[in-house]
């Protein structure tokens, strides 16, 4: 069982992106180098981007759940696992709360700005939430494997982080879209890559099975 809801995480991203990818090329008027993706969830199509938002959350949601169970007791047991499922709940949210049509998309939107309404405004927290919370979460799983000296993954984990951290917060609206994008590809590349290194097996901490150890042996008493 563990196994499987780890492997909600390796095929979620995939589903995600291509899914994406098929609307960005088939639904009219919509350019993905100036067209947020969440606008893919209006129209008479929409409901395939929100299905989308939900179903990859709910699927990020499962891995936390399988993530927990293979890393408690341990380095970022506590903290890791609930930072993924972060993610999860970000998207989800994208799919509950719909973003404002503008920009030209759906066909008859208006052509500038959208005027900002509440579940817009959630809609865009939840962005915040998936990618902010999931940038922390990398950084906790490189603590576990700083303390297994894998320095590959401590880079990889500390390059995703500050990758994802980047491309969200540039400030140049231009291109934006393309970014995010990008940023949910290296972000779920990740979490990918990590539910299938913890599938074969990742060992704790030397300090913490000291730790376990201590505790577990018996106390000599004269």
């Amino acid at each position: 069982m563990r196994d499987r809801l780890l492997m909600c995480g390796v095929i979620a991203g995939p589903l995600f992106l291509a899914t994406v990818l098929v609307q960005a090329l088939t639904r009219e008027g919509f350019d993905v180098t100036r067209h947020p993706l969440s606008l893919l969830s209006l129209g008479n199509a929409g409901w395939v981007q929100i299905a989308n938002f939900t179903v990859t959350g709910a699927l990020y949601v499962a891995c936390a759940a399988g993530l927990r169970r293979a890393l408690r007791p341990g380095r970022a047991g506590t903290w890791g696992p609930p930072l993924i499922g972060v993610l999860g709940v970000g998207l989800v949210m994208g799919g509950v709360f719909l973003t404002d049509a503008g920009a030209g998309f759906p066909p008859g939107a208006p052509a500038g700005a959208p005027e900002i309404t509440w579940h817009g405004a959630l809609h865009g927290a939840g962005a915040m939430v998936a990618f902010t919370g999931m940038s922390a979460g990398c950084l906790v799983f490189a603590r576990r494997f700083a303390a297994l000296r894998r320095w590959g993954w401590v880079t990889a984990c500390a390059a995703t982080a500050v990758a994802v951290l980047a491309l969200s917060s540039w400030p140049d609206p231009e291109g934006m879209s393309v970014r995010l994008l990008l940023a949910s590809a290296i972000l779920f590349g990740f979490v990918a890559a990590l539910a299938v290194r913890v599938t074969r097996g990742l060992p704790d901490a030397p300090a913490h099975r000291r730790t376990v150890a201590r505790r577990k042996s018996p106390v000599l008493r004269t």
